[in-house]
């Protein structure tokens, strides 16, 4: 009998579930729009600012993760923990959570990653530096292409460490958010 994933180590976790790139999809805008549906309709929608398609399957012609990011930002008077609940309930897992964040899974099983599969990051409105990166690499395709070749490159490296992949991608993220931010 194969083990839970709440029982398994980040090594077993990260065995299970490695880095895959894929070339670009036009079916995940599909996924996304499905999902975002589903999640309007189990979302308390007066409480929601904004669900959006976010991460590489959003940015056409870029090797991705064939996972689709999803960002939801709630209003500030909402409690996270509520929302949390409602998404435990519906097939959801709390991966990762603080005061204002926290992140969820939807897609991995005990047999590895589901046909699809989705990341959620839940924030309060305002907190959505994903959507200046990733409106940046829609309008500079150029830089869409360095990000990628980057990716690309430490796929091999950090397959089983999603850590460290995540790690070594963060400058070159931070540095074109802060570029969109300034337009």
């Amino acid at each position: 009998m194969s083990k839970k994933l709440s029982e398994m180590s980040l090594e077993e976790l990260w065995e299970l579930f490695p880095i895959v790139l894929t070339e670009h999809k036009s079916y995940w805008k599909d996924w996304f729009h499905e999902e975002r549906n589903r999640l309007e309709a189990i979302l308390p929608m007066n409480q929601i600012v904004g669900i959006n398609h976010i991460g590489s399957t959003a940015v056409d012609g870029i090797w991705a993760k064939p996972i689709v990011d999803i960002l939801v930002e709630i209003s500030k008077e909402c409690h996270m923990d509520s929302i949390k609940e409602l998404l435990i309930c519906n097939g959801y897992l709390c991966m990762s959570e603080s005061k204002y964040k926290m992140s969820f899974n939807r897609g991995y099983t005990e047999n590895g990653f589901a046909e699809k599969v989705y990341h959620l990051h839940l924030r309060y409105a305002g907190d959505h530096d994903e959507l200046y990166f990733r409106d940046y690499l829609i309008r500079h395709p150029n830089v869409a292409k360095e990000y990628e070749k980057l990716k690309l490159n430490l796929w091999k490296l950090y397959q089983h460490n999603r850590d460290r992949y995540t790690d070594e991608k963060t400058e070159f993220i931070s540095k074109y958010t802060n570029e969109a931010k300034k337009k």
